[in-house]
């Protein structure tokens, strides 16, 4: 990711440039492997990125299919469908579409770009194509086999053939695509090649099975996948980061073992020949530095990571060495595979090179001189509260206001010097913000629920997300879930007092029995790398007797 960032009208915040190849656009909601482009690096949006063309898309257009108005760009339209192309933009937050609101007209910033006159096919002995406005086509693209949604399509009525608009132009493309210039690519459907062979039913670009139609070469078992032969990947990319000279597609299979993440490939990859050096095309531009859900500190890329490391803190699997991976600076010992600390169930995609890091918040303040044995709490704010090392409180039923757990016998407290609210010494002591193995978004400690009405996840009670107990108290919340205080303090490795080894974090526990309560576990469980030992959270949390 390019460091200097761009504010385009397209989004709210700064956009940053890269060089990565990106699934989904929210510009226009198109998915598939897409080259460049930009992304955004705001908490809020994770994960947002745009086709270069979608971000820069102007404000406003004259288009051919609507030339009464002209077209404004829009934010949050009365409608999220593309009138030409029929498709819906299912998107993480509101899209832009090109709108008429005199006519409710809508077209995506990838439709916007397609030209609409009459196309003349390269022989002379056929009809052209021409434009076709028609609703509820019943008829299907001759080249992709889908139906038509949209309202506007290409057709050659006297020969019953009909097109997309983005397939219009493939069978040209084709003839001049640079990724196998030996022989020609013939249009087929994966049904129709022999056997079962997967190999031969994958892009060698990017490495889908494809069902349905591809271009294949029967001399050298070479196949193109269409939304390859559509938006072709770049021959040559260049991008100091991932590699100091450039690097050029391969295209032909050919086993390997990332230099980037160390993971064996056969396909989908980039090359720089003199160095030996080969990569993943989805390893390109990967995030220089990171947080993920494991480690309290920011991990950093390196090329090489050299001896003296501990296993993979995420998979626990050895890591190799003499490929990339990420490390800490303060822990000289951890290190993550780059596939494991790139996983979308544990880190952010938010990259943090170049950004300064928090000042952590403390959950209060000191109070006078005292060392602190008064402190005024975030949780209660009104009155300040007193530190006591005396087991004052001796009824059960009174209990700590963050984990709701009785205080008799339970170490310090804090307490309120002018009414019932009481704190574990602990407690008080909760960070603000924590990582969580549950999750890879940040969770921030609330005191309460119930004072937001506005807010669907501010409720008075809630239900933990790994335990699914009930609670009153604190609550870590992050932008989706929420975790009760006692199953958000569980980090990895967790030492359980009922096992001799520490346990790991699994999220899917494929149906294992918990080896306390003996109850079934679908989700969240602690296991044991060593045996097969498993808990669930609600019976790791338990109060110690």
């Amino acid at each position: 990711m390019d460091a200097s960032s761009t504010k385009l009208p397209i989004h709210e915040h700064p956009l940053f440039s890269s060089a990565r190849f990106l699934k989904h656009c929210q510009g226009c909601g198109k998915s598939g492997d897409h080259y460049g482009g930009y992304l955004c690096n705001d908490y809020e949006c994770r994960g947002v990125t745009f086709h270069k063309e979608c971000a820069e898309s102007p404000l406003e257009i004259n288009h051919p299919s609507h030339p009464e108005h002209p077209l404004i760009l829009t934010e949050k339209p009365p409608r999220s469908k593309c009138d030409l192309c029929g498709k819906y933009l299912f998107v993480q937050i509101w899209p832009y579409i090109y709108h008429c609101s005199i006519c409710d007209f809508n077209v995506d910033t990838s439709c916007a770009r397609k030209p609409l006159l009459p196309l003349h096919h390269p022989d002379p002995q056929e009809p052209p194509f021409v434009l076709i406005k028609e609703s509820q086509s019943q008829k299907l693209c001759r080249v992709c086999e889908q139906p038509f949604y949209g309202t506007y399509h290409y057709g050659r009525p006297s020969c019953d053939e009909y097109v997309h608009l983005e397939c219009v132009d493939v069978a040209e493309k084709v003839k001049h695509l640079p990724f196998h210039p030996n022989h020609p690519l013939e249009y087929t459907t994966s049904d129709s090649l022999s056997g079962d062979d997967a190999q031969i039913k994958s892009c060698i670009l990017c490495g889908v099975t494809v069902e349905g139609v591809l271009y294949y070469c029967s001399t050298c078992d070479f196949s193109m996948c269409l939304p390859c032969v559509i938006t072709p990947p770049p021959l040559v990319i260049e991008h100091p980061k991932t590699h100091e000279h450039h690097l050029t597609i391969s295209t032909t299979q050919i086993e390997f073992t990332c230099n980037v993440c160390g993971v064996p490939g056969d396909k989908s990859s980039y090359s720089c020949l003199p160095c030996g050096f080969m990569v993943h095309r989805s390893c390109i531009d990967l995030p220089q530095v990171i947080m993920i859900n494991r480690h309290d500190h920011r991990l950093s890329y390196t090329n090489h990571l050299g001896p003296g490391f501990s296993n993979c803190g995420v998979c626990r699997r050895p890591v190799d060495q003499l490929y990339g991976a990420y490390s800490c600076s303060i822990c000289p010992t951890y290190a993550v595979h780059s596939k494991c600390a790139t996983s979308r169930k544990v880190w952010d995609e938010i990259n943090l090179e170049g950004i300064p890091e928090e000042i952590e918040d403390l959950p209060f303040k000191v109070v006078g001189d005292d060392n602190m044995m008064t402190i005024n709490h975030f949780s209660h704010e009104e009155h300040n509260l007193r530190l006591t090392s005396e087991n004052v409180i001796s009824d059960e039923t009174t209990l700590c206001a963050a984990c709701v757990y009785p205080l008799n016998d339970s170490g310090p407290i804090y307490s309120c010097v002018e009414c019932d609210y009481f704190l574990h010494e602990k407690c008080a002591n909760l960070p603000m913000k924590i990582r969580h193995v549950s999750y890879s978004g940040q969770f921030t400690l609330h005191a309460r629920g119930g004072e937001d009405p506005e807010d669907p996840g501010d409720l008075e009670e809630f239900a933990c997300l790994v335990c699914d107990k009930t609670s009153t108290g604190f609550r870590y919340r992050s932008d989706v879930f929420t975790l009760d205080v006692h199953c958000g303090s569980v980090f990895e490795p967790y030492v359980y007092d009922g096992h001799l080894h520490p346990l790991y974090y699994e999220p899917e526990a494929s149906i294992i029995t918990c080896d306390t309560c003996q109850n079934t576990v679908f989700y969240h469980v602690l296991k044991c790398d060593v045996c097969e030992f498993s808990v669930d959270f609600s019976c790791a949390t338990l109060p110690k007797a």
